[in-house]
This record gives structure tokens, C-alpha cells and sequence, in this order.
């Protein structure tokens, strides 16, 4: 492989994944894509491909040890039920129905049990990804889709060992096999009884230099040489990377090395895919294009058929089998390593590969648009669907239909409880919605006004109250999600202040841009305690440090401006109707000051100021002293309890 090729393989590369990821497709299909350009049956632009492949194995190596670097058994111990339950089954049950399927179209049966192990995995990538960006990691079949994914992980390990046994002669197969089972079990029982602690303390000897670069070559020393260990043992050498995770994955390092291994993993991984989409054959594909979209509806149709039923038969509801089938009803990447071994190992023929890899190209590209219309699939099939979202909308509203006024919190972790705190000792009434079943229902069952639900759904927001609430928090930093949040919440009610958390300040102008009131990004509130906790250490006096912090505070908070003059070191001193507060006066028809200048108010003179005034849900922070007020118009005052209640009576009758 010439330099010049390697530049136009990297090129193509880098081209293929950014448009992948501009239309929200995942990067490995870019990849294949590369791979099926640049093999021998389009521009052949690799004469010696086979080296190429045998780079690319490296990827292969790097992906299962990192795998067992995520491999956790308290994780495992505690998702037992989906895991060995749901798992076990949906691995075996699809593998046995492709199997079953090859068979009668005259596959030998050796090359069935290869496809069905293949067909049988997901896309652990896509999914879990899918599963965060909407939130529902924690809902019913978010659990069983995870727990599959894992189980599959899992499985990858002894299919790798399977495969090329499977590929020598029959009557040596049963020998084969057992010998080949007999050396995994010694490694795992390394791993379990006598590897951890040696890996342990080797990891804690390298560590002690404070090297980053001997740590570095540490991890490709461990990775490679377990890799080489297994292979020359006659097993797969991604086994023994897989091993070697395993003993890292328990111990301290385990972080900071899957840091330091992940660029090796990604590009070399990318490099395999390359060298797998060398295998697709563009023109054998269109001319059984038929056959190629019959092997796609059946290979979608079966693992929906399969991973809906068993989680039937297992307890779940009808609406949580059919999505969790919908969801898993895809191939992964993990199916192109186990074809590419059973291709390798000969078990496969080349003409039967083209249509199951290209099939399983295209399920990996339907596996988003099938999750995004997931939920309209399930209510138009399930009818106890609707029964059961309307119950829970029911749920919602019953909480909440006395309320006035209140707080809707969107997400109920540590951070919205600690703020259900604050609201209920200024006896404010609240509503949280959340999506962690176990969580709602400790909540629920200790009295609290929580309910399960999606908080960017339209139905959901009006049953929490939307039209009667005072103010809608959202408690969580996801910053797409928070988006789609307010643009509901604006179409629902334009005038509802927001108050939204975000990780970074750059993602406040988003939010704010977006019509949110108040942002509190997390990484200023993180630096402002530093700072603070920092000066009174070495020494600065008490007093200065509270007004610095208020200071820094009024520079970044609108709403804030004013609040901290009462809480300077005398702050605690002061009477209640002598402390500055905040209060909102909304503009409604017949109010005095409607059609007036923020001016002709003369609010000053009452001893009372303007921090904010929201106009359809826009907020105008300092605003000019000759902008027009308008009917519909939240003006935010600041001053004593007598200074605001003059401000009100000023702005509402004259």
C-alpha cells in the first residue's frame, strides 16, 4: 500500500464520515461505503488488499478490548434478568430462525449457525446513543434494549472461538470445538482468579513513573501481547484483547486507559470497516437488487418478530415488546466482524455474502427513521397503548388539577429534589415530571407531586398544568433536549418563564436566543465556588469575598441584580420588609401603564427599579427608560415590599 493510497483512502474517509454525520447517519457506513468504492470490484484502487485486511483486524482487536474494558459484573449482576433472560433468548432464538432459514435455501448448516450469530447482534453504537439523545436509558424498553446489547457484546466472545472451528472437517469438529472452548475457559479463569491482582499491581508499577508516554505504551504492550497470546494459543486474538480488559476493567486505570486506547480503536476500527466494504460488490448487489431487500424485509421482519414476542412471554406490555422488536430489529457492527471471520474461515461463500452484507447496510441506515417512528408505529398496533398513555396523562392531571401558580419541574435527580426543597419551605406547589420509573414511583409512594413523562411532549406539558403554572424548570443540562423543550413550551404558553440549566456559558445563548429567562450554566457556578472557597482560605476578609461573588454573580444573572444587596455581612440584620426583593406585574388590559414609556412611570421615585421586562416570552433585560410598555407585558420590579407594592399599584392603575 503505496503512500499515495493511504492519502486518498484517509481523504475518502474523512469526506464519507462527515457527510454521514451532517445527515445524522452513523460514521460506519461512511467507512463501508469507502471500502465498496475502493475495493476490487468498483475502482480497485487496493491491488494488495489482504494487507490492508490484516491491518484492519488490529480495529477488531482494539473494539473487544475495549469491551472488556466495560465489562462490569455488579452491571451484569443487576441486569441479570434482561440479561441472561431477554439476551440469552433473543441471541438464540434469531440465530436458530436465520440458521433454520439458510438451511432451506441449501446453506450448509455450518454457514447458517455463522449468518444466524452474525444477524442475530444490533448496533451497540447507534442504539445506546439513540437511547440518550431521547432520554430513555431508564423507560421500560430502554432497560431491555440495553440489556440485550449487552448480552450480544457478550456473545461476540465465543462466536469469535465458534466460527473458525466450525470451518474444519466434520469429524474433527467435536475435537476442535472442545479444545478450542477448553482454552477460553482457562483464560477467563486467569481473569477471575489470578490475572486482576497481577494486572493491578504491573498497571500501579508503570503508573508510579508518571509517565504518559510510557503509560501509553504500556496499554498497546498489554492489548497486543494478550492479542498475540490467544492467537498463537489457535484462538481468536480479539479474545485475548477482550481478556485483557477484562483484568484492566476492575481495577483503578481503567479510565484513564480507555482514554488512551480510543484513538488506536477508532481509526483502526474505521480502517476495518474499509476493508469490509472491500467485499461488497456494487454491481452484483443491483442485479439482485430483489434478493437484496427480500434478505432486508426478512432479516427485519424475523429479529422483530423474535425480540418482540420473547419479551412478551417474559412480562413486558405489548407497547414495550413492540418497541423493543423495533428497536433491536437491526443489524450491528458486531455482524460485520462475524461475517468477515466466517468469510476468512471460508464457511461463507462470496455470492451469498452480497446480499446479507448489503442488507445489513441498509437495516443500519432504517434503524434511526424505525426508533424515530417508533411510537406511532406501537399506538397504531397496540390499542391498550392508548389506554395506558391515557392513564398516565390522567395520572398527571390529577396531581395538578387544583394547582394554581405553580412550578413545573422538568426532571426530578438530585438537582430538581434539592429544588422541590426550596419551593416547599416558600410553600410553593410544584409539579415533576420524570422519566425513571423507579424513581417516580419512590416519590410518589412518599406523597410527592411526581408523575412519569416525557416533559418535551405537548399532552404531557398540558397535563402537568402548563396553562396555570408561574414557571417551568428545567433541571437537566441536555442541551438538544432542553431546545425542544422550550420550542413546546413557547407554542403551549409564549408568556411561562423557563429557567434551564447548561454545561457550558456557549450554550446559554442558544437558550437564550431560544427565549429561555434565566440560564445557569454549570461551569460558572462550579468556577464561582472555587473562586470563592479559594480567597477565603488564603485569607481574604469574609465581606469582600460575598461581594465579589455577588458582583461576578449580577455581571452573569439579570434576575439576580439587586437580591445580593441584602446579603452583605450586615444582610442578616436587616428586617424582612427591608430587604430587597423581586416581583412580577403583568400588564393586563386596562392597566395604567399600558401605552406609557418605561419613563412616565417614574418608578424611581417610588424607590422601586426595573430588572426585566418580558414581552411574548422574550425577556428585555435592562430595558431603555423610553420603551413602550404593552398590554400583556411581565415587568419585573425590584426594591423593598413597600417600594414593589407602590411599583404595582403605579404600573396597574396610575
Amino acid at each position: 500500500m503505496t503512500l499515495h493510497l493511504i492519502l486518498l483512502l484517509l481523504g475518502a474517509a474523512v469526506l464519507a464520515v462527515v457527510a454521514c454525520r451532517a445527515v445524522g447517519l452513523p460514521p460506519i457506513l461512511g467507512y463501508l461505503a469507502v471500502g465498496a468504492l475502493a475495493g476490487p470490484h468498483a475502482f480497485a484502487l487496493l491491488p494488495d488488499s489482504a494487507s490492508a485486511h490484516r491491518l484492519a483486524e488490529f480495529g477488531v482487536v482494539f473494539l473487544m478490548f475495549t469491551i472488556g474494558l466495560e465489562f462490569s459484573l455488579p452491571r451484569l449482576f443487576a441486569m441479570k434478568h434482561i440479561v441472561f433472560g431477554l439476551g440469552l433468548a433473543q441471541v438464540v432464538v434469531t440465530l436458530a430462525a436465520v440458521g433454520a432459514g439458510a438451511l432451506f435455501w441449501g446453506v450448509s448448516w455450518q454457514a447458517s449457525l455463522a449468518l444466524g450469530g452474525a444477524l442475530a447482534m444490533s448496533s451497540t453504537a447507534i442504539l445506546s446513543k439513540l437511547l440518550a439523545d431521547r432520554r430513555e436509558l431508564d423507560v421500560a424498553h430502554g432497560r431491555e434494549v440495553m440489556g440485550v446489547l449487552l448480552f450480544q457484546d457478550l456473545a461476540v466472545v465465543p462466536l469469535l472461538v465458534l466460527i473458525p472451528a466450525l470451518s474444519q472437517p466434520i469429524d474433527a469438529l467435536a475435537g476442535e470445538l472442545g479444545l478450542a472452548l477448553a482454552k477460553a475457559a482457562a483464560l477467563l479463569a486467569l481473569v477471575l482468579f489470578v490475572g486482576q491482582r497481577l494486572m493491578r499491581a504491573w498497571f500501579g508499577l508503570v503508573a508510579r513513573r508518571k509517565s504518559g508516554e510510557l503509560f501509553m505504551l504500556n496499554v498497546l504492550l498489554v492489548t497486543l501481547g494478550f492479542a498475540t497470546v490467544t492467537e498463537l494459543a489457535g484462538l481468536s486474538p480479539a479474545l485475548g484483547a477482550f481478556v485483557a480488559g477484562m483484568l484492566i476493567s476492575e481495577t483503578e486505570f481503567r479510565y484513564q486507559v480507555e482514554e488512551d486506547i480510543k484513538p488506536f480503536r477508532d481509526v483502526l476500527l474505521g480502517l476495518f470497516f474499509i476493508s469490509t466494504g472491500m467485499m461488497l460488490d456494487p454491481a452484483a448487489i443491483w442485479r439482485d437488487l430483489g434478493g437484496v431487500l427480500a434478505v432486508l424485509a426478512l432479516l427485519l421482519l424475523t429479529k422483530l418478530a423474535v425480540a418482540g414476542a420473547l419479551s412478551r412471554l417474559l412480562g413486558a406490555g405489548p407497547g414495550t415488546a413492540l418497541r423493543s422488536g423495533l428497536w433491536l430489529c437491526a443489524a450491528g457492527e458486531f455482524g460485520f466482524v462475524l461475517v468477515a471471520r466466517a468469510t476468512d474461515t471460508g464457511l461463507v461463500d462470496a455470492r451469498l455474502i452480497q446480499p446479507v452484507l448489503a442488507a445489513m447496510v441498509l437495516s443500519m441506515i432504517l434503524a434511526p427513521l424505525v426508533v424515530l417512528y417508533s411510537d406511532r408505529l406501537v399506538l397504531r398496533l397496540v390499542a391498550s397503548e392508548w389506554l395506558t398513555r391515557s392513564m398516565q396523562l390522567t395520572q398527571i392531571a390529577a396531581r395538578t388539577v387544583a394547582s394554581q401558580q405553580h412550578a413545573i419541574l422538568c426532571g426530578y435527580g438530585k438537582t430538581g429534589q434539592h429544588l422541590a426543597r426550596f419551593l416547599e419551605k416558600e410553600d410553593i406547589g410544584f409539579m415533576a415530571l420524570d422519566l425513571d420509573p423507579e424513581r417516580v414511583r419512590e416519590a410518589a409512594n412518599a406523597g410527592e407531586p411526581v408523575a412519569w413523562g416525557d416533559c418535551t411532549k405537548r399532552e404531557n406539558l398540558l397535563a402537568a398544568g402548563i396553562a396555570r403554572a408561574r414557571v417551568l424548570v428545567v433541571t437537566f443540562a441536555d442541551i438538544d433536549t432542553t431546545l425542544r423543550l422550550v420550542e413546546r413550551v413557547r407554542e403551549l404558553r409564549p408568556d411561562l418563564p423557563v429557567v434551564a440549566r447548561s454545561r457550558e456559558e456557549e450554550d446559554a445563548e442558544k437558550l437564550f436566543a431560544a427565549g429561555v429567562a434565566e440560564v445557569v450554566p454549570e461551569a460558572l457556578e462550579s468556577s464561582v465556588m472555587l473562586a470563592t472557597h479559594a480567597l477565603a482560605l488564603v485569607g481574604v476578609p469574609m465581606h469582600r469575598v460575598i461581594r465579589r461573588l455577588r458582583e461576578l454573580r449580577e455581571q452573569h444573572y439579570a434576575l439576580l441584580r439587586g437580591f445580593f444587596h441584602g446579603a452583605t455581612d450586615v444582610g442578616a440584620q436587616l428586617s424582612d420588609s427591608e430587604q430587597t426583593r423581586l416581583h412580577a406585574v403583568t400588564l393586563n388590559p386596562g392597566a395604567w401603564a399600558i401605552g406609557r414609556a418605561l419613563a412616565d412611570t417614574a418608578l424611581e421615585k417610588l424607590g422601586a427599579g426595573v430588572t426585566v421586562i418580558r414581552r411574548r416570552g422574550k425577556p428585555h433585560l435592562a430595558p431603555s427608560p423610553d420603551l413602550g410598555l404593552q398590554e400583556g407585558d411581565t415587568v419585573v420590579v425590584r426594591g423593598t415590599a413597600a417600594a414593589v407594592a407602590a411599583a404595582e399599584a403605579r404600573l396597574l392603575q396610575g
